[in-house]
């Protein structure tokens, strides 16, 4: 992954809560942090990826990142529900892998 301005540490806070939640597959992170031409204030642009994401379960886990009180603002989205295929482009172009769920052993 690019340099992302973000410490280990508050990444691994970010991708426990998305571990919680077993509809993520995963997370790609992208705008300026992707891109890495971030400033300090620049958010944290993520789209979620999993079959049986909800608007709902969205909700949820902006209020669980908020909860972590870090210093960042937090734009989280579902992939399969973007209709704007400028960004969807720009995922595909600049999209770092952020977060992926174990596979559990069958």
């Amino acid at each position: 992954m690019t340099n992302t301005g973000l410490n280990n540490l508050d990444i691994k806070k970010i991708q426990s809560v998305f571990n919680l939640h077993q509809e993520i597959e995963k997370a790609i992170l992208f705008g300026s942090r992707a891109k890495g031409n971030y400033k300090t204030a620049s958010d944290i642009d993520l789209t979620l990826v999993g079959t049986n994401l909800t608007l709902t379960i969205q909700q949820e886990i902006e209020n669980e990142l908020d909860d972590l009180l870090l210093p960042y603002k937090f734009d989280i989205s579902i992939y399969h529900t973007i209709s704007s295929i400028e960004l969807l482009n720009h995922i595909e172009r600049v999209g770092q892998l952020f977060f992926q769920k174990e596979k559990a052993n069958s």
